[in-house]
């Protein structure tokens, strides 16, 4: 009897030692998720796992990672209960982990500097090497052209009466005013020669004019689409980058989207803003949220959000913990907990 007694009293004793056994969750920075202001740990991923140990009556220590793996690793090691971040659940990363319940609807996006999808200027469009070209054989056949009258009107008209090397200059002069205003009246071919020529450069400098100027306009509108950026199919040619191991990353692999990839956030929006990318590529609204707060002015999200992905917190596999966080994530949705700390963070309702 006294035995029972005992083994009684230690089933009462034990779950409640383990109830209040503190737990340690990993995260990383990742604005507006988890990050660190004035030494305290905030962010909607914060925000919600204090609310999971209040509903649980648990006891939890925030670890921060350096990086994303760094995080994972934590967990997979046994140095963390679980890890809470913006963490996409993946095929992969479950083959490492057990995931709880979705905790946040997101997915992938692309940001550009503010002045990316600009249109060109004229002077921009005049230094092309395709204008220049055009502009280039132009000045050729306007010589050429009055080289070729200087022949025919070199014995008939004292203007004409040049050696070849002076007669350059008035030669090119006559073709320009052709073009330009259609016709040189003081200086009327006189041979015959000279005068179906005449004929044959008025009419094909009707030609030559619109040819200049469909080039110029071609060359704006070729600039306009090469520079801007509104899909993933706009990327090829440009200098893109995301952070190591992530979603984006594996994404942009599938679609042969050469991209750099940084160890951390930090890093990554610090070469974006050096502008040594082009354009950047991750989770919608870590770049929604860096846009309207330290980018504001500098950068814009371009493009619809696409690969919808959802959050979830990484546990170790068959972990205890998975059932009853899960039970609490499902209690702070239905008694409002979960959408009040959403509207906090993104300012509208999760629904």
């Amino acid at each position: 009897m006294r035995i029972l007694l005992i083994l009684a009293f230690l089933a009462s004793v034990i779950p409640t030692f383990a109830s209040a056994q503190e737990l340690r969750v990993a995260t990383v920075t990742r604005p507006p998720f988890s990050m660190e202001k004035d030494g305290e740990s905030i962010g909607f991923s914060i925000d919600l796992w204090k609310a999971l140990m209040i509903d649980m009556r648990r006891n939890s220590q925030v670890i921060r990672a350096d990086t994303f793996p760094e995080m994972l690793n934590m967990v997979e090691k046994g140095q963390a209960d679980a890890a809470i971040a913006n963490i996409s659940i993946t095929a992969k990363r479950e083959s490492r982990f057990d995931f709880t319940h979705p905790i946040f609807e997101g997915g992938l996006q692309i940001m550009v500097h503010s002045d990316a999808n600009n249109a060109p200027s004229i002077w921009s469009a005049l230094w092309s090497k395709e204008l220049l070209m055009a502009i280039a054989m132009s000045f050729v056949a306007l010589l050429g052209g009055g080289m070729v009258m200087w022949f025919f009107e070199r014995k008939k008209q004292d203007y004409f009466n040049l050696p070849p090397h002076r007669a350059l200059f008035p030669a090119f002069w006559w073709a320009l005013n052709l073009v330009v205003n259609g016709g040189f009246e003081e200086r009327v071919p006189r041979s015959v020669f000279g005068r179906l020529f005449g004929v044959l450069l008025v009419v094909s400098s009707l030609f030559i004019v619109s040819v200049v100027v469909a080039k110029i306009t071609a060359t704006l509108t070729i600039a306009g689409i090469q520079n801007s950026v509104n899909s993933v199919n706009d990327l090829q040619k440009k200098s893109v980058g995301t952070t190591v191991g992530s979603t984006a990353s594996a994404y942009l692999d599938t679609r042969e989207v050469r991209h750099r990839t940084y160890g951390d956030l930090d890093t990554l929006l610090a070469a974006f803003e050096s502008r040594d990318l082009d354009a950047v590529v991750f989770d919608a609204p870590i770049l929604s949220y860096y846009v309207n707060t330290e980018g504001m002015g500098k950068a814009e999200l371009v493009g619809p959000v696409f690969l919808r992905e959802n959050y979830g917190i990484i546990l170790p596999p068959e972990s205890p913990l998975a059932e009853p966080i899960n039970q609490s994530l499902l209690r702070l949705r239905e008694d409002g907990t979960y959408s009040k700390i959403y509207r906090k963070w993104f300012g509208v309702s999760d629904r």
